[in-house]
């Protein structure tokens, strides 16, 4: 619809309403492995104070003379060994791409052009400025914002909605707006985990000893102030573990990406896979439920780090699951707990 006053003059403004946006929203990823895009994305992620909450006066020269000298380097040649070069863009970009693809064909199905789907980034591009922007332009009176997270976190869940709150604040006229809420115990979203476990396994010869559930990790200061990460992270395998019908010694719960010098989350999953290796777990499979798309951490971390520390501690059989990503019953899973948060909307 366009102009919502039906006596206004031929002049006045025209202005487009009445569709609901819903907007997915991801980390994060450079535009290109090469230094200065890598320094620019390092620089906004790591100067977000809900990723690193040390003081600004403290923080920021370790950061910007030490830090983002040398690290824009080793990620870039990271970021290099999983990079769609034919696409000219990270696996994450592709990957969430093809999500928002899967979810506008589906909304669309569903609910025609009442509704717009779309993506944002909380760092890099596509800013979550500008999509905010073009779909208040589209005429969405109505947004609902989709961090691709299934549990919540101060430095996912948390900082993309303070980027979202910080985009409607340059709006003239702000949409009506809602967040989605964590949905690790949605049973759609439980049994999307679960399926791609089974159908892992079905297509090994030999079943792993053990399964890895790897979580992105967070200093363990974070749990004591509040913070409910680590407790979703638990209740996240546990479900999963019901789900599959389990024994609990069949699965492990583990944290990655540890960074700078305090005490995060354990066990950490580089030296729980070297010590299952020892203890005789030479086979293992490793998934990780905190990540809808797969990205750096899965594809290079855990697919080449994680997997050679288990190698070199004795280990012979390594298989990584891949994220859910674009799979039909994930796609479901979130359209149903995004239907569920447009009640009264639609």
């Amino acid at each position: 619809m366009t102009n919502p006053l039906p006596h206004a003059p031929a002049d006045h403004p025209k202005v487009k309403f009445g569709k609901i946006g819903i907007l997915l929203a991801n980390l994060g990823t450079p535009d290109d492995y090469t230094y200065w895009p890598m320094r620019r994305y390092l620089n906004e992620f790591l100067s977000d104070q809900r990723v690193i909450d040390y003081p600004k006066w403290k923080w920021q020269p370790l950061l910007q003379l030490i830090i983002l000298t040398k690290r824009p380097f080793s990620s870039g040649a990271a970021y290099k060994s999983i990079w769609n070069h034919d696409k000219g863009e990270s696996p994450l970009m592709t990957i969430t791409k093809d999500q928002t693809a899967a979810m506008a064909a589906l909304m669309n199905e569903r609910h025609g052009d009442k509704v717009l789907v779309d993506f944002c980034m909380r760092y890099g591009n596509p800013s979550t400025k500008s999509k905010v922007r073009a779909m208040v332009e589209a005429g969405c009176d109505k947004i609902l914002f989709v961090p691709l997270y299934p549990q919540y976190a101060g430095a996912t869940s948390a900082t993309a909605n303070d980027q979202f709150f910080r985009a409607l604040m340059e709006e003239a006229w702000q949409p009506s707006v809602r967040t989605l809420p964590a949905y690790f115990n949605y049973p759609a979203y439980v049994d999307a985990l679960a399926g791609s476990v089974e159908r892992a396994y079905t297509e090994m010869a030999t079943k792993p000893d053990v399964l890895v559930a790897s979580y992105h990790g967070m200093p363990e200061r974070y749990l004591m102030q509040g913070d409910p990460y680590h407790c979703q992270c638990q209740k996240t395998t546990r479900l999963m573990r019901e789900r599959l019908g389990w024994d609990k010694d069949q699965i492990v719960t583990t944290f990655q990406s540890k960074f700078g010098p305090e005490e995060w989350l354990k066990p950490y999953t580089v030296e729980e896979v070297a010590r299952l290796a020892e203890s005789g777990k030479k086979r293992i499979a490793v998934i990780a439920p905190a990540f809808s798309a797969d990205c750096i951490e899965t594809l290079e971390e855990i697919n080449e780090e994680i997997q050679e520390a288990f190698v070199e501690a004795g280990g012979e059989e390594f298989t990584y699951i891949p994220c859910l990503n674009d799979e039909a019953a994930h796609i479901s899973a979130l359209a149903q707990v995004i239907e569920e948060n447009l009640g009264g909307w639609i």
